[in-house]
């Protein structure tokens, strides 16, 4: 009795946020158009975050490079959270706080999608990978929960999941992605 309560509230909120996702149409409207700009120009997406927004990095890079429902060319998608070498030999040397700015320097170029997920938007090692990806002409998009912190305001487009918990805002980070993942596909496949 216990499990089917707790299911059918974390449903309910679910779907209450999913159902708020409306109000965000003109933001991933515009994160669509930028992420086409990219790749129609023979640009990159780049994908950071920690723990879950990590895997959900790796999650949508893998969409990209691979495939979301159809086969179609190989499309430039880079998950900053998969090389262990990097993340470990950074960490050690230099700390933690700048693993994703260091390698936007190494990897990203002018007119790049930077993508930090962070739901609290206010993850130093995020926001500093943004300032990065800002300074060298990439354009700059965060995914946060409601509330946005410095993530939202130091990136030039941002997605405020409708919700302030965590799970529910990693549901709909996720969801978004794979909206976004299909516009490029249908574009790509023809």
């Amino acid at each position: 009795m216990e499990t089917t309560a707790k299911l059918r509230e974390h449903v309910s909120a679910h779907i209450d946020a999913v159902n708020r996702l409306a109000d965000c149409e003109p933001i991933i409207a515009q994160i669509g158009d930028a992420w086409l700009a990219a790749l129609r120009g023979g640009k990159k997406i780049f994908f950071f975050g920690n723990g879950g927004s990590a895997a959900d990095a790796q999650h949508l890079a893998a969409e990209l490079v691979v495939r979301y429902r159809v086969n179609r060319k190989a499309l430039p998608g880079i998950a900053l959270t998969t090389d262990t070498s990097i993340l470990t030999a950074h960490s050690n040397d230099f700390g933690f706080e700048t693993v994703f700015a260091r390698q936007i320097e190494a990897l990203a170029n002018e007119g790049d999608v930077c993508i930090g997920i962070s739901t609290s938007g206010n993850s130093p090692n995020i926001i500093a990978g943004l300032k990065a990806a800002n300074e060298r002409g990439c354009v700059t998009v965060a995914f946060t929960a409601a509330g946005g912190g410095e993530c939202a305001k130091i990136a030039k487009l941002a997605f405020r999941a409708p919700s302030e918990v965590t799970a529910h805002a990693q549901e709909c980070h996720l969801l978004v992605g794979h909206v976004l993942c299909h516009i490029v596909e249908q574009a790509f496949a023809s």
